[in-house]
């Protein structure tokens, strides 16, 4: 499955210096799943365990804007962390099929969505989310993160 995708126009939409992605959710009981928009345009879809009222360890993370950040993760090597999420810490974007037996409370980006909380690809999509932001990040660009409902305009 292909994307289609334009880095320097998706930096337009953020501002100078800044990447917008927006991530909107729907949420299940078997878990939360997304997708990611950069500019209008569809970057890669995400799973998340679901929501459980922002329970550390057991819930996806609270709908707002985070900035990203890259972190030296002992188990993932380095990934991006979503930094200052109310009550919680340590939230990367790591690669995972399935939310409710591989994640605690990260996102993981995959290539389809195969059922609620369940994707394929997702180390494809991870890397191929990795290799747009942490150029951005690199270069001292904000790269912000907008998860929002479905029904939502991020």
């Amino acid at each position: 499955m292909e994307f289609a995708f334009n880095a320097t126009e998706a930096r337009h939409s953020g501002g100078p210096g800044m990447l917008v992605l927006c991530l909107r959710r729907s949420y299940h009981d078997g878990g939360t799943n997304g997708s990611i928009t950069i500019n209008g345009k569809l970057f890669c879809h995400t799973i998340e365990l679901p929501w459980r009222g922002n329970r550390r360890n057991g819930s996806c993370i609270p709908e707002g804007r985070y900035c990203l950040s890259l972190y030296p993760s002992r188990r993932h090597g380095m990934r991006l962390l979503v930094q200052n999420v109310p009550g919680r810490s340590g939230i990367l974007i790591h690669a995972a099929n399935n939310a409710l037996q591989e994640l605690r409370d990260c996102i993981a980006p995959v290539t389809k969505l195969t059922g609620p909380g369940m994707g394929i690809y997702s180390r494809m999509a991870l890397e191929r989310l990795e290799r747009e932001v942490a150029p951005a990040l690199e270069a001292g660009e904000e790269v912000v993160l907008v998860c929002c409902s479905s029904s939502e305009n991020c």
